[in-house]
């Protein structure tokens, strides 16, 4: 592929397997993690983006011009087992995780980006952004122009990378289980400060547990959702483990 396309305009998009049940580890990686089966897995997919893509690329002399994007597609899933092991990842001080419409832990997901020949390193850009943004980023990067005739959700990540402006363009994102509105975030720009409502919860099983551990996965609706009305609402600017929600008594505004 690479000696095929390196004088060339290319793209490579790469969906591992891995940190996915059922955590198919390569003899290689297998107990050479502290954190069992989950963690061996993690490791081979970093000695994979490293040897496999990172290296080519710089092998190649095309580091300097090829814009990285790293992501992933929801938070660390809590419920996944096997017999007595935890099989999930961990989503350290956020609420919740995959399955899960509104919490931040099935939201907030690595964003890693490198463009060496463009872009500084060790910039950490705190801004709200989404996975749709990386369609009309490509779109951008190839010279090209988004279709006018729909909605593009997404904006291009590359002047918010650049620097060329301090904040996303995304005012609100809204947050899906499925086809239910479960959540929507305000960043409001004038402030800083991230609001964010939450139309339904599920329904933790045990109820402390932060997971639905009884059915395996927390479902989108029915007798496994909470419905808010008033929506519970947080600041996640000051709150980002999502652990008080405001009320009026607490929050005027």
């Amino acid at each position: 592929f690479y000696f095929r396309s390196k004088h060339r305009p290319f793209l490579l998009f790469v969906s591992l397997l891995h940190v996915h049940t059922p955590l198919i580890t390569t003899e290689k990686f297998q107990g050479r993690s502290i954190h069992g089966l989950y963690g061996d897995n993690v490791e081979e997919m970093d000695w994979i983006v490293g040897k496999w893509l990172l290296d080519v690329i710089d092998t190649e002399g095309l580091k300097n011009s090829t814009f990285i994007y790293f992501a992933s597609d929801h938070g660390g899933s809590l419920e996944a087992h096997r017999q007595n092991a935890h099989l999930g990842g961990w989503n350290g001080i956020y609420k919740g995780g995959k399955g899960m419409g509104g919490w931040e832990g099935g939201i907030r997901v690595p964003g890693i980006v490198s463009w060496p020949g463009v872009l500084p390193a060790g910039t950490v850009i705190n801004e709200p952004t989404s996975l749709m943004d990386i369609f009309p980023t490509v779109v951008h990067l190839a010279g090209g122009a988004l279709p006018q005739d729909r909605v593009i959700d997404g904006h291009t990540l590359l002047p918010l990378l650049r620097g060329t402006v301090q904040h996303s363009r995304h005012e609100f994102l809204f947050h899906y289980c499925g086809v239910f509105l479960h959540a929507v975030r305000w960043h409001q720009k004038d402030s800083g400060t991230v609001w964010k409502a939450h139309y339904a919860t599920p329904v933790f099983q045990p109820e402390a547990s932060g997971a639905c551990f009884g059915r395996g996965i927390c479902p989108c609706f029915g007798d496994g959702v909470t419905h808010h009305d008033p929506p519970l609402l947080f600041d996640l600017s000051q709150d980002p483990s999502e652990a008080n929600p405001l009320s009026a008594d607490t929050e005027p505004l």
